[in-house]
């Protein structure tokens, strides 16, 4: 039976192509390319001559016919993107889903994804993360999609383009508050660049930078609430249970002095960093640098 192969091409540097997906890319009858001009490339530093036609957004209604006729007829077809891991911001994942409802198989054929590339240089934390794609267009509705995710603990990734870089990270930083981020730039190629640092000084940074090439932005995760509810029934002095909107809220001080000793060893001064966790948690900015004037030396 015949196979759709999904392989995965180089991100910018050409030389990160697997010997695998090249001998894949040679053996199969027809390769489906989401731009046909970038894939050429590919195809021409290798001296490969398979068969290619384009599928993208545009055209995959009537590109998908052509590519399940060939393999009913036997021919093995490769499917990959302009770049990375096809199927991952691109309706690969459409293709890849038809083919498999017509009973072939799929064959992914690993490499490049500029997702797991920007996550293992960007010094965040890679245990958990949550890829949100391209962002939309308009701010309203950035800011929109980053509250969606403003209480999850995990790592956010984004793709964006260098013309809205700068309002990507404004939004973020105006939604999520002021978190550790990291931009990493034209990955793998010759200009190559991560930018490392809070979303307020990364907003600086491309604010007097003339953002250029493409983008990958990775923001922290939100930690544990600073503060909470009681989870246990709380009674008041008559014994009778109190209704959950009048209980009273408890503030997680371990967790404020963690964070204030975090931002001192990065150099910050108290009053700063009172500021800051007192926005970001919403709590008494004299409280805050005082919890900060009773850390341990």
């Amino acid at each position: 039976m015949a196979v759709l192969y999904v392989v995965a091409t180089p991100i910018g540097n050409l030389e990160d192509i697997s010997p695998r997906g090249l001998r894949i890319l040679q053996e199969v009858g027809l390769i489906a390319a989401e731009d046909t001009r970038h894939t050429r490339r590919l195809l021409q530093r290798y001296q490969i001559e398979t068969r290619l036609i384009a599928y993208h957004e545009h055209n995959k209604l009537a590109r998908l016919d052509t590519i399940l006729l060939a393999l009913a007829n036997g021919e093995d077809v490769a499917l990959v993107s302009d770049a990375g891991t096809p199927a991952i911001s691109d309706p690969g994942y459409e293709l890849v889903g038809a083919v498999i409802g017509a009973g072939f198989a799929v064959v992914p054929i690993p490499g490049p994804s500029a997702v797991i590339t920007g996550l293992s240089a960007s010094g965040l934390p890679t245990d958990r993360f949550y890829y949100l794609g391209f962002p939309p267009r308009r701010s309203k509705e950035r800011c929109a999609l980053f509250s969606e995710v403003v209480d999850i603990p995990a790592t956010l990734v984004l793709y964006e383009a260098p013309h809205r870089i700068c309002d990507s990270l404004a939004d973020a930083l105006s939604v999520l508050g002021d978190r550790p981020a990291a931009v990493a730039r034209e990955l793998t190629k010759l200009h190559e660049q991560f930018v490392r640092g809070t979303l307020s000084e990364l907003v600086s940074h491309f604010n007097t930078t003339e953002p250029r090439g493409e983008f990958v932005l990775m923001i922290g995760g939100a930690t544990r609430p600073a503060k909470r509810k009681p989870t246990s029934p709380v009674t008041n002095e008559l014994g009778v249970v109190v209704a959950s909107d009048e209980l009273p809220i408890e503030v997680d001080w371990d967790l404020i002095r963690a964070e204030l000793q975090r931002l001192r060893a990065e150099g910050w001064t108290g009053t700063k960093a009172a500021k800051q966790l007192a926005k970001q948690y919403e709590l008494d900015r004299h409280q805050v640098y005082s919890e900060w004037s009773n850390l341990p030396e």
